[in-house]
């Protein structure tokens, strides 16, 4: 049986393709047509999907698409008469979604009578929680979502058991956690979409003075609901003003935050004015209360269901701040977040609805890694390389055997270069987790400083991660819980984080990757033949890209490498060195 998941005409656009119950690839638009977080139809993510499970588009027999027009039909009409003008861009987008079957003909070129898939449509946050929950390794726990908004609603919450979810709750438009965030992200001066991540690693650098007020902003009464102070924001009077429908730019979100906001907490700041303690301190503010809101509701949900584990999902899954404090807030003992927690990540719970909530078929799969998308041939590597301006530019050249890449490329790092990695299939989801990442030395205190400035152009006060073998977890991390998708932020300990500075924030946490031989061994060895020349086994990670989408193909790392201050590039079993490059590191 064939399902092939997709998310369409919405941010993150994406497909997935499960066969037999089993996921064989996913991956977003945005890797192909190299717009970040782009919408649109995704016809090169559906290809590639079936290219990889050897089918064509007329021997998939279900096709799930996580949007429901009739979910909350009342509140979406009584909206519809409150806001004509956001009605009428929503018909449009229904337009685009009524289209599919005609947008799938296109992309294969064949008739529309070829496609012979049921067409399925799954509530949003069904398929939030269906992502989680179905790919997760438990075989019951309590479900949560919360994002921005999908199908008029914000937050669903339940239980999975086997193979069924039961719906418990939820909470529908206007009131969201997902729009709280950003709206005063754009109060913030952040207004370009999916700035909340830069607002989250802002906050550390803040104190959380204005957390009376924000308590004002969202409001809680112990249960798992939550309500929005309507008066600072005016979604609810204009609608979400987005735009999500076309392919070929990155999605917009027009300001959400009212007049009330900068007259409670003062001037909103311009994008291009200084980050100043104010704006700092309303960072700290905005995460502190999200964090109060989101534990208040986990507390109260393991009330209800009992239960020791939990998976999350939707955009606010993403704040890794606030996941890694969950064992210490809330009773839960388990967590399982996948690597593309927000709206990506609706084409595979899309599918594994299907597979399991409707067609009632048994579970058969754990997602254990995050490697789901394209890989390329040795021979296409060469070729890539032979194409290039590498040997015309004065590179030296070099394919290692198999066994001795790891060695070579430890060294480089452990001689203060910075290493571009390209190895395997793609990650699924907005983190390079070791098949698509630049690589550093995390003991250079100077190292985030000079990959902000050298490569990556970005604000200072951003963080990169820690990849570390999971065998060493607890002697680098106050707590030892897997963490193999950079979901979570855990403590560094005390004594270690002078050891590791480069990948610690101004809070003393770090986003880890815990790698394990199993996931990811080329990655593993790496770390490990670090550790073995430094003593540390820990290594910085942060993606491999410059202001753009990660890099999917040889090509483009090799055009990466050649524009950035990267020293090293390492595709596959190749080994390419600038003629100069960072000095040594004096130790």
């Amino acid at each position: 049986m064939n399902i092939l998941g997709i998310n369409a005409y919405h941010g993150n656009a994406s497909a997935a393709i499960v066969c037999d119950g089993r996921l064989i690839a996913a991956v977003e638009e945005e890797r192909f047509n190299r717009v970040k977080y782009a919408a649109g139809f995704p016809s090169a993510a559906i290809r590639y999907c079936l290219e990889t499970a050897g089918i064509t588009i007329g021997e998939v027999d279900h096709i799930a698409i996580p949007r429901n027009p009739w979910a909350r039909l009342g509140t979406k009409l009584l909206y519809a008469m409150k806001m004509p003008s956001f009605a009428r861009e929503r018909a449009k987008v229904l337009a685009h979604f009524v289209g599919i079957p005609e947008a799938l003909a296109r992309t294969f070129d064949v008739a529309p009578e070829k496609i012979h898939g049921k067409f399925h449509r799954v509530e949003h946050h069904q398929a939030h929680l269906a992502s989680t929950f179905y790919v997760s390794p438990f075989e019951q726990a309590a479900l949560l979502s919360a994002d921005g908004l999908g199908d008029f609603a914000s937050t669903m919450w339940g239980t999975g058991q086997g193979a069924r979810m039961k719906i418990d709750g939820a909470i529908a438009f206007p009131h969201s956690l997902g729009l709280y965030y950003t709206a005063v992200s754009q109060y913030l001066g952040f207004r370009k979409f999916g700035d909340e991540y830069k607002v989250m690693g802002l906050a550390a650098y803040g104190e959380p003075a204005y957390l009376d007020e924000f308590r004002r902003i969202v409001r809680t009464n112990g249960g798992v609901g939550f309500r929005l102070g309507l008066e600072y924001f005016k979604h609810h009077r204009t609608g979400p003003d987005m735009t999500w429908s076309d392919a070929g730019k990155t999605p917009e979100i027009a300001p959400m935050y009212s007049d009330y906001m900068a007259e409670r907490l003062g001037p909103s700041r311009d994008p291009a004015a200084p980050v100043e303690k104010v704006h700092r301190d309303g960072a700290a503010s905005l995460q502190a209360r999200l964090e109060e809101v989101l534990f208040t509701m986990l507390r109260a949900l393991h009330a209800r269901t009992r239960q020791k584990a939990v998976c999350l999902a939707g955009g606010v899954a993403f704040n890794c701040v606030a996941n890694g404090k969950i064992f210490d807030e809330t009773p839960f003992e388990q967590i399982f977040l996948q690597p593309a927690s927000g709206d990506a990540g609706l084409a595979i719970g899309a599918a594994y609805f299907v597979q399991h909530q409707i067609l009632g078929q048994p579970r058969s799969f754990v997602m254990e890694n995050a490697y789901w998308g394209p890989s390329y041939t040795p021979e296409q590597v060469r070729a890539a390389v032979s194409a290039s301006r590498l040997a015309a530019e004065g590179m030296e050249i070099s394919e290692l055997p198999e066994e001795m890449v790891a060695k070579e490329a430890a060294k480089e790092i452990a001689a203060g270069k910075i290493l571009g990695w390209f190895q395997g299939r793609a990650e699924w989801g907005p983190r390079a987790l070791g098949n698509r990442s630049i690589v550093a030395d995390p003991r250079r205190p100077d190292m985030k400083d000079i990959l902000n400035a050298r490569i990556k152009h970005r604000e200072m006060f951003r963080p990169f991660a820690p990849s570390v073998l999971a065998e060493a977890t607890g002697e680098y991390f106050e707590k030892t819980y897997p963490c193999p998708f950079m979901t979570q932020a855990y403590s560094v300990r005390p004594e270690k984080r002078e050891i590791i500075p480069a990948p610690t924030h101004v809070d003393g946490t770090g986003r880890l990757q815990t790698v394990t031989k199993d996931a990811n061994p080329r990655y593993w060895r790496l770390i490990r033949e670090f550790g073995n020349l430094t003593g540390v086994p820990v290594v910085l990670n942060t993606s491999f890209n410059d202001n753009e989408p990660i890099v999917l193909r040889p090509e483009e790392a090799i055009d990466c490498f050649l524009r950035t201050k990267i020293d090293v590039l390492v595709l596959g079993d190749m080994l390419v060195r600038k003629p100069q490059g960072t000095p040594e590191v004096p130790r």
